[in-house]
Order: C-alpha cells, then structure tokens, then sequence
C-alpha cells in the first residue's frame, strides 16, 4: 500500500469539502420546491408591517414539503390556497338541501359536503316501516337517482368539488352520484371529490353497518378499483377518525384506529393486484379537531409523518403523492352543548384553529345549535364565517407549521407516535403480520370496541368527579335557563313529501327494466371476483331504489350482527 502523503490528507479535506458544499441545505431544497409554486395574491406581513418568512426553523431541520411531511405535505401551503371550507349539510328532501347548498357557496363556501339521513346512511328506503320518524331528520333522504339529480341540480359538479359522508351504501350512492352528474352532461373523469366509505369505522364506532366486513370490504375494493381507473380527480376513500372520537376514543385511538384502517384499505387495494401508487394518492383523512388545542396539532403533525414512513417503507411506495397525508377535519360535535349554546362558536373557533394550525386541506366549522336540532341559516352562516375570520384577518395561514419547533409541540408529537406504534404493533400481531386482517379482528374480538367504551368511561367519570370542567354542564352554569335560540325544525309533512315522490318514481319507472338489473348486481355479487361498480350504475339509472339494491346485496352477503360491548 503507498504511503498517504500530506497532500493526499488536503485533497481529501478539499474534496469533503467539495461534496458538503455540493449537497444541498433541506432549506435550499425547499427553496426550490417554493420558489416554483404559484402563490396567492396577500400581503404577507403582520398588522405592524413585519414580513412574515413561509416558514421558520433551521437549515438542516424539517420543511414542508419534504418527508416525512410532519411540517405539511406542501412546500407553500397556504401561501398558495387557503383550505376548502367544505361545510356538511343536508336536511328534509333533495330540494331543501339543494337550497342550503346553494346558500353555502353564496355565503363564500367553496366545497360541498352531504349529510344523509338516517335510512339513507342504513340503506333502506324512506317508505320502509323501520324509517318511520327519521326520514330528512339528521340529514338529506336520498332513495333513487331522481333525488341525487335534485340534491346537485344547478350545481356545477365539474367545477366544485363534492364530499358524501356514506359508508354502508357508499357504493350504492356513489352509483347515483356518477350517472346523474354523466345525465347532466359532467363525464365522470371531470368528477372531483371524496367518499367517505369507510366501513371499518362503522364496526369499531359509527355502528351504521348493514354487512359483514369482509363483504362490505368487496365493495370499498370495488369502489378503489373504478376510480382508480376511470376517475383521476376523486378521493375513493376518505379513512375517518372523526367518528371514533366523537363514539369517546382518546386523540391517540383516534390516531392510531384511523391510520389502522388507512393500511388495511392499502393491503385490500394491494391484494386485488393494484400498485400501490396507482390508488394511494387518492387515499384522503377526516379527523376531528377537538378541544385539546396542542394535543389535536400534535396528532395532525404525527400523523403526516407515520403515513409516510408506512407507506414508504413498508408497502413500498415511490410516488410522494402516496406518502403525503392529506385531511379534511371537523370541529368536534361531541365537544358542543345544548346548555348556554352560543358558547359553542368560541370552542368552535379554538377547534377550527387547531386544525388550521395542524395544515388542514378542508374544514367543517360546527353550527352552535347542532347539540339542540340540524343549523339554522343562521347559525350555519356564524360557522362558515368563523373560518372567513381565521383566514382572512388573524394571519395564521402565512407561515406552514407556525408551531413547528416548540419543545411542547414537538414533544407531544413525538409522544402520539409512539403510543400509536404500540397500537399498531397490537393489530399487526393480530393479524400475524397483515393490518388488514388485524383491523378485520380487532373488530370481530370487538378490541377496538371495547377501548373506545373504555376510553369514554374514564373521561365521563372525570367529569362527574369535577376533574374536568365543562362550562354550562358541570361548571359556570348561570345563564343555562336562558331563553333559548332559533331552532331548525323538521316537520312529519316533509317526510310525506319525500314517501310521495318515491311512490311516484315506482308507479312510473319500467319495472321489467329494474328486476332485469337488480337480477344482474345479484349475480355479480355472488361472484367476488366481479367489480360491482357497473352492475350498480346500470340499477340505478333504471331507477332502481337504494332499499332494493341493498336488499339484493344483502340476499348474497348476509347481514352483520354485533356483539355488545359490557
């Protein structure tokens, strides 16, 4: 071996040197990335005038942008567009909906969200006995295509995009969803937005299941398979943990429960033959923004990075749009209260901030009198306007990840992961190494179940104790009898309007047409290897109703019964 000289040990010093001056700062990098953005026309500065950087932090740290993504899944932000004020609405009949939606955008809204009632979210028809006293009550009643043309008329589809909080009948409603908009002369490739069509949150905590999860995961495949091949600008499945807080979990069940379901959705997808970058982009989130300001920041931040590093390591994928969690998220329902209820705008608001300062993609503000009845117009207008003052006078959306280098902010979302991990490390062994079968488990041994009653029992027990406080409930309850606010109501002569309407469609549809397609998604589904999608699509353009299809389904897949939960 020859003798290292002195000038040899230089140019390996001015080589090191080289190469470290070569390799890019994560800031530079990032640099790049928001250098090429397009941003929105704001003055970026503080009320006294001082500029406001787009982010914060050092050279070598974390941006936005850049994996993990903890810091936001976009390099700009909200520099480049604000969140989508995605208000959830739906009451009465497909025309009253229609109304409130139009309202919605008028109002400045810029993205639509459908809340159904509860026969429509169970599956059955408005004129079925078990629907008696429901119908438009806690949301729109939709039974055939007729009332999802009516619940969009004048709306354009191509333009605005849509969200369908649905899960049991998802594939069912999506059906609809697609042929009227084709009718309307939107071809379904144009068609942009979410469904949510998460079932296994349905088990684990909604309860609003008709089959049992390996059939009702035939159809979330089925639903990932079309649009993953026909419709490029939809979400498939929005994966939802906002269910599991409002059922009592705590911010890391809802976490980890959420983010279980998300894998097991990427093992389905994978198993029916799809690469994982094909469908994964169109993976979105829903989480609840509650009432713990830091905590809710803290499990957004957590969350982007777990689902990148699962994504990327292990199910392998190499598109960023894969690893990149986006979220819609909702102030937190269970959190409102019927005492004192013009409280609810603050807490609302301090949600509604959570989630901004958590880098939301789309936010639902709550109405103050959603404990009491459906909103007002009024009260749903306080909502919407609620997030028009976060974005346009606080200043909040000039910097991505505001909080990003706070010891307790960074803390804590150190402390979320972890515990998440140790919840998913239960699941996997369940499922001998697959999420999937964990997730399918955990629900048939109801341990998901059980830690979410659990979880409710400990915080309604601090409650009672007084160790928590909540005002006008167990604390600073002068004003409760107070006169009360507006309130919505929803009248028995709505619900024989809609009953009406669906005897008018069966009386003059061409029924031999509809026994001819309900006979076709029967055979379809006794074969689990056929997508159902266009089975559907053909039923409900025929004017088949959302009962009868499910009916039909049901005689092939059976009907799930739960275990109670002691």
């Amino acid at each position: 071996m020859a003798e290292r000289t002195n000038d040899d040990t230089a140019n390996d010093t001015a080589n090191d040197d080289t190469a470290t001056a070569e390799q890019p700062t994560n800031r530079e990098i990032w640099e790049a990335s928001f250098g090429a953005s397009r941003l929105r026309d704001a003055d970026f500065e503080t009320m006294s005038g001082i500029p406001l950087d787009p982010v914060y932090g050092p050279d070598d740290g974390e941006f936005p942008g850049q994996y993990p993504y903890t810091r936001g899944p976009y390099s700009s932000m909200y520099r480049s567009k604000l969140w989508t004020m995605r208000m959830f609405a739906g009451f009465g009949t497909a025309d009253d909906t229609n109304w409130r939606f139009k309202e919605i955008i008028k109002s400045g809204g810029d993205g639509l969200s459908t809340a159904f009632d509860m026969p429509t979210l169970l599956g059955i028809d408005s004129d079925d006995p078990m629907a008696l006293g429901e119908v438009g009550r806690c949301g729109v009643a939709i039974d055939t295509i007729a009332d999802m043309a009516d619940l969009y008329r004048d709306i354009d589809l191509g333009e605005i995009t849509t969200s369908m909080t649905i899960n049991s009948p998802a594939a069912v409603i999506f059906a609809m969803f697609v042929a009227q908009a084709e009718q309307a002369g939107i071809p379904r490739a144009k068609l942009g937005g979410t469904l949510q069509n998460d079932i296994l949150k349905e088990y684990q905590a909604q309860k609003e299941f008709v089959f049992p999860p390996r059939q009702s995961m035939r159809l979330v495949r089925d639903t990932i398979d079309f649009t993953a091949a026909e419709m490029p600008r939809w979400h498939s499945i929005s994966i939802s943990g906002y269910h599991i807080r409002e059922a009592g979990s705590t911010a890391v069940e809802e976490l980890a429960f959420t983010l279980a379901n998300g894998f097991a959705y990427v093992e389905l997808a994978m198993q029916a033959g799809l690469d994982v970058d094909a469908f994964a982009p169109r993976l979105s989130f829903f989480f609840n923004a509650h009432i713990d300001f830091f905590e809710e920041i803290a499990k957004y931040r957590a969350a982007r990075r777990i689902w990148a590093r699962w994504m990327k390591e292990r199910y392998g994928a190499q598109s960023e749009r894969s690893m990149q969690l986006r979220f819609h998220c909702q102030t937190a329902g269970v959190s409102l209260t019927a005492q004192q209820p013009e409280v609810n705008i603050v807490r609302t608001a301090i949600e509604a901030m959570a989630g901004v300062l958590g880098g939301a993609q789309s936010l639902h503000t709550n109405s103050m009198d959603e404990a009491l009845a459906l909103p007002t117009e009024k009260a749903a207008r306080i909502a919407l306007r609620t997030q028009q003052v976060i974005a346009n006078e606080t200043n909040v959306a000039h910097v991505a990840d505001p909080l990003g280098g706070s010891h307790f902010v960074e803390a804590l979302t150190d402390e979320m992961e972890r515990q998440a991990e140790e919840l998913f490390a239960h699941l996997d062994e369940l499922g001998d190494g697959s999420m999937l079968e964990g997730a399918i488990a955990g629900i048939e041994e109801n341990w998901f179940q059980g830690r979410i009653a659990d979880s409710a029992y400990d915080l309604e027990r601090k409650l009672n104790a007084g160790r928590r406080i909540t005002v006008g409930v167990n604390g600073f309850t002068d004003g409760n009898d107070d006169d009360q606010i507006d309130l919505l109501r929803i009248t028995t002569e709505d619900e024989s309007r809609q009953r009406k309407r669906l005897d008018q469609i069966r009386h003059d549809r061409d029924q031999s047409a509809v026994d001819a397609a309900l006979a076709r998604v029967r055979t379809d589904a006794a074969d689990p290897e056929v997508n159902l999608m266009p089975a559907l699509i053909d039923a409900v353009k025929v004017y088949a109703t959302l009962g009868e299809i499910m009916g039909t389904m049901e005689s092939e897949f059976g009907r799930h019964v739960e275990v109670p939960v002691i």
